[in-house]
């Protein structure tokens, strides 16, 4: 292991990376909880984004180290799959399937400009102050986001958004926050991952998180995300919806399927009109 990775020609040793590897485990852990859980309610399968996520992150830290030889860990990233379930479904309406493309294709273009350098070229052109808030904008998105999903944060019809009812589940979360607050300030490794421990063992306690049926089990199938992305029929040539059960009345098709009708309901922008035309199916409500 020193002579493949040349650990002494990096001035460091097998006990030095075996501690930093478990400490950025621990520091980036709770992404095995809270990517599912962002990607989810864009209807995929929660149970099988956890074992997609390890799978991804084992990959994607393996090549880097393995083929670049460099000491960094690769996960999923917290913007992008905000962005994925709270914009391109949600808000424009995209089934996940969809969704996926965009992202195949995003990340085909990102290759391709780095390979020529251009994406170098254009990061060294963004002054580093909008660097840095970038970075500080999507915290304080995906910020927002967790306080919804709490429930410390509420719609409000007057000012949009409001303060929450302080609930059992919300104290506790605000807990687990203030400790994970504390942990980093101190420096103290995997700080996030035990307020997440901390919050599930205290909900527990209070009747907010169901025990599991099993403590020691094999991971999750992914084979549900696999048969989910099977193309559904459409209700007509230029539909942009999927096929659902509302639709089965309505439209006609040479065949029904043979396999359950997906359950996930189409999204839409309700501050926006529906737009009447055959290209658009009104959402069950």
């Amino acid at each position: 292991m020193t002579g493949f990775f040349k650990l002494k020609e990096h001035g460091t040793d097998t006990k030095t990376e075996i501690i930093g590897g478990l400490t950025t485990f621990l520091t980036m852990a709770y992404i095995i909880f809270v990517n599912p859980m962002i990607l989810s309610a864009a209807g995929m399968d929660k149970p099988a984004l956890i074992t997609v996520t390890c799978l991804a992150a084992a990959l994607g830290t393996f090549l880097v180290g393995l083929w670049a030889n460099v000491p960094f860990a690769m996960a999923p990233g917290m913007g992008l799959n905000a962005f994925f379930t709270y914009t391109l479904v949600m808000g424009q309406g995209l089934d996940w399937q969809t969704a996926l493309g965009v992202v195949f294709i995003s990340g085909i273009a990102f290759l391709v400009l780095t390979v020529v350098g251009i994406r170098e070229k254009v990061v060294t052109a963004i002054p580093v102050g909008l660097r840095i808030a970038t970075a500080a904008g999507i915290g304080l998105f995906i910020t927002f986001i967790g306080m919804k999903n709490l429930g410390l944060i509420v719609d409000n019809p007057a000012t949009l958004v409001s303060i929450g009812p302080l609930t059992k589940p919300v104290l506790i979360g605000l807990a687990a926050l203030l400790l994970i607050t504390v942990l980093e300030a101190r420096k103290i490794k995997g700080g996030i991952l035990i307020g997440i421990i901390f919050a599930t063992i205290v909900g527990a306690l209070f009747g907010e998180v169901s025990l599991p049926e099993k403590w020691v089990s094999a991971p999750p199938s992914i084979a549900r995300l696999l048969s989910s992305s099977t193309s559904w029929p459409l209700c007509n040539s230029d539909s942009s919806v999927p096929f659902s059960p509302s639709c089965l009345s309505t439209c006609s098709t040479p065949s029904a399927p043979s396999w359950p009708a997906p359950t996930k309901r189409v999204m839409w922008n309700p501050t926006e009109p529906f737009r009447k035309s055959t290209k658009y199916l009104k959402p069950t409500p």
